[in-house]
């Protein structure tokens, strides 16, 4: 029952929901609760909301938030989840090393938006995540975001400036996607490692694998883990 849980101060918002710090009645232990409205009640919940809640309920892992609990109340939904009180943006704040540019990890969510999604693929999946992680990485080691574009538009334009524009031999079936057009600029590849020259090359190579156009080359979260980037964190659970 929504009852249960007291809410404290709103703590976030995103794309899809607001975040609010609260505390359960019964524990009396604070928690962060989601609020995802349902604009379309005869739709059903948004599919992004059910992928949400279905991976979560699936990880069970000290470097993943929990999900505890979900709620359905009227035309909302709503996700327990453990509170933590810091997040990325808010940890790298904290470091002298990170603070020097002010718009570092903003909440901004079409600058890490995959390209698939940005020509208007109705059909997409983890690969997206990747992307995200891959542009946030880069982002973590240049202190700058990677592709802050200002419209769907510039963001694929700065996208392609780095990584090239895509055509049919680079990703096959590109030039079918609903917001593909041949009248894009087409500009050659770049050398990945000069875009990110404080990463070392085991770095630059999870880096590319992360960020490859074609969804379906993208590294996956199992194989990102195991690479060789990642050798002195021990064995994968």
């Amino acid at each position: 029952m929504l009852s249960q849980y007291e809410k404290v101060e709103k703590i976030g918002e995103g794309t899809y929901g607001v975040v609010y710090k609260a505390r359960d009645r019964l524990t009396n232990e604070m928690i962060a609760l989601k609020k995802i409205r349902l604009e379309q009640e005869d739709e059903g919940v948004p599919s992004t909301a059910i992928r949400e809640i279905s991976l979560l309920k699936e990880m069970q892992h000290c470097n993943i938030v929990r999900l505890h609990d979900v709620v359905h109340s009227e035309k909302r939904i709503y996700l327990v989840f453990e509170y933590l009180d810091l997040d990325l943006k808010k940890h790298m704040d904290s470091c002298p090393e990170f603070s020097k540019d002010p718009r570092l990890i903003k909440v901004v969510t079409l600058w890490y938006r995959a390209p698939e999604i940005l020509l208007g693929s109705r059909h997409y999946s983890t690969p997206v995540d990747l992307w995200s992680v891959g542009c946030i990485f880069a982002e973590m080691v240049n202190q700058r975001p990677l592709f802050p574009g200002d419209s769907e538009i510039d963001q694929l334009f700065k996208i392609f400036r780095v990584l090239g524009t895509p055509n049919e031999e680079t990703w096959p079936g590109v030039t079918s996607l609903p917001d593909f057009k041949s009248s894009f600029p087409r500009w050659p590849s770049k050398d990945l490692a000069s875009i990110v020259p404080n990463l070392e090359p085991a770095g630059v190579d999870l880096l590319l694998k992360m960020l490859y156009l074609e969804p379906g080359r993208r590294i996956t979260a199992r194989k990102a883990l195991e690479h060789e980037y990642f050798k002195d964190l021990g064995m994968v659970p």
